[in-house]
Order: structure tokens, then C-alpha cells, then sequence
């Protein structure tokens, strides 16, 4: 089954979105790319591959003809618009399916290795968050750990080129901390979770660097947490190809001798684990250090995939 796509968003993350869905989808046919920038690179470049473009944002997309075969729709805009564009959407077709790159959340979190399978399930379910770049690349390690110890605490730091911070990302900062804390939480399985972002300035651009630190108890198997990181990359490079360990996952052991201070909990005890990734860009269109955003493209790509698998799932269960 062949799902029609809408992308929302002709800046860098909807323009290589479209590019992936043209290139790699198996289930998705590109449609429209949506900008409300007549002479964007994206809508230019939409055009010269043969794709509708509307440069009237979404009041424009759902007067086309077009609109009306449209099944799935990516919005790669900014938490804000998302808002305005869920409703009108919504308003045009009740049931469209929307997956939302922005930090808004509209709808529950969905991190592809950890929760979509079970938000497939959910009939209600009809806009999906896909978190941010940092709980894309992090929410799975946090998981991960989660799946083999409590996790009462976990902490982590995205570091990302500042020239792959575009316009939507700076306007969203407050919007990503809060988000990929919350996703840490209510996907990661942490108790609670606290996130910071860095836009590096190094010249050359560096890679996507995000660290990992978890807390768990004193009883923890080490070896078991280091082989279900390890087994949790393996599965989140099958569709973000760029995404590896920087280095072990490495161990810390805090007791009543020599506690753990962590903001916001004081002195506390247990074994801390810290894991270290590097997430570099597949270069679509998007230059490979900003893996920030190819990761946000992938997981959005395969999240879609799926849904599209599981429609003709369905349709072969009834038929």
C-alpha cells in the first residue's frame, strides 16, 4: 500500500524529507512540499523533481485537488505554526494522518524503536510527535537502560553545530529543553529527566554529539546495561545509518561513602552510567555534520513507513 505524503516546511528539514521520501520511501509517494516562501530552495527544488509546490502554506494545501489523495502529512515548521496548521488540517480532514517535527506535541511522543509499534494500536491516534533531534538520538539509550533497571534520573546533553541550527530550532529552544525532558520521562522510562542543548560554533562544523547519563540502583548488572545500548544502537541505525557509540558505555559507582549530587535531588546514591554518541547526517541534501536534523528526517520517514505498513496490515486482515 502507497501512502501519499504533504510536506509542510520548506526549509532544510521538510527539503530533505521530501528528498529521503523520493529516494528511499517504499510506502510513501511525495505529493506536495508546502512553504510560504515563493522562492525558497525547497519549493524551487520541489518543482525541478517533478513535485506539486504551494507557496501558501497549509490554507493553500488543502484547496488543492491534490489534497483530497493526501494520507500523511509531515509538518517541519515550528511549534507555533504546528498549532495552527494541526487545526486546519484537522478541520479539512478529520482523520489525516500528521507527523509533527516540531516541538509542539500536540499529539504523544513517538520515538520509532521504543513506542511506535504500540502507538500503531491506538485508533485516536492520529498526529505523532516525533520529540526532537536530542530525544531521537538519547530517548532510545535512556530505554534501553530502563528495560534492564529502574531509571530515577536521567541527564542529557546535545551538542550541535550552530550552522544546523536553523531559524525554527533558535525560536524553540525553551520549547526542545522541555520537550526531550518530558519524552526522557514518558518514553525514555526515566522518573525524571532533564535535558540541555549546546549550539557549537566550531569551525569546521562538527558532528552531532549527545552524551547520556542515567542513574540507577547500586544493584544494577553492568553487563546487562551495556549490551541492551549496545543492541538499542544497532536497531536505531537501521534507519539512521549515522548514528554510533563515540566510545564504551562507562561506569560510575556512588554510595553512602562518597554520594552522587544531583541538581535537584541532592545527595544520592547508585550507579551512574554515561554513554556517548555521534550522530552524523546521511547528506540528502543536508551537509553530513548536521545529524541533528537527518536523524529528526529519518525517524519521521520510518515512523511513516510504518504507519503505511500497518494500514495495508490491516487492509489484507479485512479483505
Amino acid at each position: 500500500m502507497t501512502m501519499k505524503a504533504a510536506v509542510i516546511g520548506s526549509g532544510n528539514i521538510g527539503t530533505d524529507l521530501m528528498i529521503k521520501i523520493m529516494r528511499n520511501a517504499k510506502h510513501l509517494e511525495m505529493a506536495v512540499m508546502v512553504g510560504i516562501d515563493p522562492e525558497s530552495d525547497g519549493l524551487a527544488r520541489a518543482r525541478r523533481l517533478g513535485v506539486e509546490a504551494c507557496d501558501t502554506g497549509v490554507d493553500g494545501l488543502v484547496k488543492m485537488p491534490v489534497f483530497e489523495e493526501i494520507d500523511v502529512v509531515f509538518d517541519a515548521t515550528s511549534a507555533k505554526a504546528h498549532v495552527y496548521n494541526d487545526a486546519v488540517l484537522r478541520e479539512a480532514k478529520p482523520d489525516i494522518q500528521v507527523i509533527d517535527l516540531t516541538p509542539a506535541a500536540i499529539g504523544p511522543y513517538c520515538v520509532p524503536v521504543v513506542n511506535l509499534e504500540e502507538t500503531l494500536t491506538d485508533p485516536e491516534v492520529n498526529n505523532v510527535n516525533m520529540v526532537t533531534c536530542g530525544g531521537q538520538a538519547t530517548v532510545p539509550m535512556v530505554a534501553a537502560v530502563a528495560g534492564v533497571t529502574e531509571v530515577s534520573y536521567a541527564e542529557i546533553v546535545a551538542s550541535i553545530s550552530s550552522r544546523s541550527a536553523g531559524p525554527g530550532t533558535r525560536a524553540n529552544i525553551d520549547e526542545f529543553t522541555e520537550t526531550t525532558s518530558q519524552g526522557l520521562e514518558a518514553v525514555g522510562g526515566a522518573r525524571r529527566g532533564k535535558a540541555i542543548i549546546i549550539l557549537n560554533p566550531a569551525e569546521p562544523p562538527l558532528l552531532m554529539r549527545d552524551t547520556v547519563y542515567t542513574l540507577s540502583p547500586l544493584s544494577a548488572d553492568e553487563a546487562q546495561i551495556e549490551s541492551a545500548v549496545n543492541a538499542m544502537v544497532e536497531r536505531v541505525a537501521s534507519y539512521v545509518p549515522g548514528y554510533r557509540l563515540k566510545q564504551q558505555v562507562q561506569f560510575e559507582r556512588f554510595d553512602d561513602t562518597r554520594p552522587l549530587n544531583v541538581p535537584g535531588l541532592g545527595k544520592v546514591t547508585g550507579l551512574k552510567t554515561s554513554i556517548f554518541l555521534e550522530v552524523e547526517g546521511a547528506a540528502h541534501y543536508l551537509p553530513a555534520y548536521a545529524g541533528n536534523l537527518d536523524i529528526m528526517t529519518s525517524a519521521a520517514l520510518a515512523t511513516a513507513e510504518r504507519f503505511a505498513e500497518h494500514a495495508a496490515e490491516q487492509a489484507g486482515a479485512t479483505a
